[in-house]
C-alpha cells in the first residue's frame, strides 16, 4: 500500500554553494593568467566566460538571464537582477568616460595579448607552435585582424584588431605590432611557424617573422618574380603551370624586395588554383601540406560567429568595445579547447583507421565532433553533475605528422572528386 506521506527532498548547502567554489576557482585562474586586470574586471571577465560556455552564447542578454537565474531563487525578482547583470557586462566593454561613477578604470586590452600567449604556453605540452594570421568581416560592421594558435582543427585568438568595416587603412602595422607583442612569451627554443593566405602577403611581415627566428609560410597570389639560383627571374606562376605539378627550390623572390626564400610551388589535381608559398625553410624540409593547417583559422571565425559562441547576433557598433568583447570569447575559447583537446588525445588508438597512401603510413583521426565542441560538452555535463569543473592542457599533434594526415586527406578527397564515364 503506497505511504500517504510524500518524501520531501531537500537541496544541501553544498549544492547551492558548490557552483560558487567552482566560479571562484575560474576567477582565481584568470587573475592568475592575466595580472593586468583589476580584480573587479577579472570577477566580470570569469563570469561572462563562465557563462558563453556554459550557454554556448556570448551575448549579453542570454549571459544576463543566465547569470540572473543562476544566483537569484525568486522568479519575481529575475528581471532586476538580469538588468543589473546586463548594465555590467556592457560597463565591461566601454571606455572609462562612458561609464557610471568616478574613477572608472578601463580595460586595455591589448595588454593581455602577451598574457593570453603566455597562459597557452604555459598549458602547452609541445615545443613546437603554429600561429595563423587572417582576416575577417562582420557584415558591414566590423573587420577583425585575427591572431590565431591553431589547435587540433581550430584557432585560438591570442591578439586582434578590431576596426569598423568600411574603413580604409594600412593592416601591415596591426599586424606587425601584434607579432612583437606576442615574441616576449614564446620561449626561444620553440620551433614556430606564422602562416599567412595570399591576401596578407607582404615582404615586411615576412621579415619580422624571420627576424623574430620564427618560420614563415605564405602563400602568395602567384603574382611577381621568382630566381632559382644563377637563373633569371621567372613569373611565379610558370614553377606550377597545370594541376598535378609542383616544385620547389631556393633563391630571390620579386625583383624590387629580393627576399631569399624557398619557394613552393603546388597544384594539386581537382583544385582550381595553385599553391604558391615563400618560407624560410630549406626545401628538403618544406612542405606545401603543412600549409593546410592555416584554414583551421577560418573553423575559429565559424566557431566564434555563427557556428558556436554567436558573436555574429551583437549590436555593437563600437571596434574598441568589440575588441573588448573579444577578449571574453578568447578566454573561453582556451578553455574548452584545452578541455576539448585533452580527451581529444585520450581517445584510444585502436579506434583510429590505418592508411597507407605514398609511402606513407598512418592513423587517421576522423573525429566525429570538433575539439572545441567536445570540450564544452565534458565541461557542461560536469558542471550538471556538480564534479570538479575541468581545466585541460593543450596537447598538439606533432607537426609532421599533421602534414602526412592533411596529405593523405586532400588524397582521398581528390579520389572522391573523380568522375569516371
Amino acid at each position: 500500500m503506497p505511504s500517504k506521506h510524500k518524501k520531501v527532498y531537500h537541496k544541501s548547502k553544498k549544492d547551492k554553494t558548490f557552483h560558487i567554489k567552482q566560479l571562484k576557482k575560474w576567477e582565481n585562474t584568470i587573475q592568475k593568467q592575466l595580472p593586468v586586470l583589476t580584480k573587479s574586471q577579472a570577477y566580470v571577465l570569469a563570469l561572462w566566460s563562465f557563462a558563453m560556455v556554459i550557454i554556448k552564447s556570448c551575448a549579453i542578454t542570454s549571459v544576463s538571464f543566465f547569470l540572473a537565474y543562476l544566483s537569484e531563487d525568486d522568479d519575481k525578482l529575475i528581471d532586476t537582477k538580469q538588468n543589473s547583470w546586463r548594465q555590467r557586462l556592457r560597463e565591461f566593454c566601454y571606455g572609462s568616460d562612458d561609464k557610471r561613477g568616478h574613477k572608472r578604470k578601463e580595460l586595455h586590452v591589448q595588454s593581455c595579448f602577451p598574457y593570453l600567449m603566455k597562459w597557452i604556453i604555459k598549458w602547452w605540452d609541445s615545443d613546437q607552435l603554429t600561429i595563423a594570421l587572417d582576416a575577417t568581416t562582420l557584415e558591414l560592421k566590423f573587420t577583425v585582424l585575427a591572431v590565431c594558435v591553431v589547435y587540433r582543427g581550430c584557432g585560438i585568438p591570442v591578439a586582434w584588431t578590431i576596426t569598423k568595416g568600411n574603413e580604409k587603412g594600412e593592416w601591415n602595422t596591426h599586424w606587425l605590432s601584434m607579432l612583437r607583442s606576442l615574441k616576449e612569451n614564446i620561449p626561444n627554443n620553440y620551433i614556430v611557424f606564422v602562416m599567412t593566405d595570399s591576401g596578407l602577403y607582404s615582404p615586411k611581415i615576412y621579415k619580422l617573422i624571420t627576424k623574430l627566428n620564427w618560420h614563415p609560410l605564405m602563400r602568395t597570389n602567384g603574382s611577381g618574380y621568382f630566381k632559382e639560383g644563377d637563373k633569371y627571374f621567372q613569373p611565379i606562376k610558370s614553377f606550377a603551370k597545370a594541376p598535378g605539378t609542383s616544385w620547389q627550390g631556393r633563391g630571390l623572390a620579386f625583383k624590387s624586395s629580393r627576399i631569399e626564400c624557398t619557394l613552393i610551388a603546388h597544384w594539386e589535381e581537382c583544385e582550381e588554383d595553385a599553391w604558391f608559398i615563400l618560407t624560410d625553410l630549406p626545401p628538403e624540409a618544406s612542405n606545401a601540406c603543412l600549409y593546410g593547417m592555416r584554414a583551421w583559422i577560418e573553423h575559429s571565425f565559424r566557431v566564434i560567429k555563427s557556428g558556436f559562441w554567436q558573436w555574429d547576433r551583437t549590436k555593437m557598433e563600437d571596434p574598441e568595445r568589440a575588441s573588448r568583447y573579444w577578449l571574453v570569447i578568447s578566454v573561453g575559447t582556451i578553455w574548452v579547447m584545452s578541455v576539448g583537446g585533452e580527451a581529444d588525445e585520450s581517445i584510444p588508438a585502436s579506434t583510429i583507421p590505418d592508411i597507407t597512401k605514398d609511402g606513407y603510413h598512418i592513423r587517421i583521426k576522423k573525429r566525429q565532433i570538433s575539439v572545441c565542441r567536445l570540450g564544452w560538452i565534458k565541461t557542461l555535463a560536469k558542471f550538471i553533475r556538480h564534479d570538479e569543473l575541468p581545466f585541460g592542457r593543450f596537447i598538439p599533434e606533432p607537426v609532421i605528422e599533421v602534414s602526412k594526415s592533411l596529405a593523405i586527406q586532400r588524397s582521398i578527397r581528390k579520389r572522391k572528386l573523380k568522375t569516371y564515364p
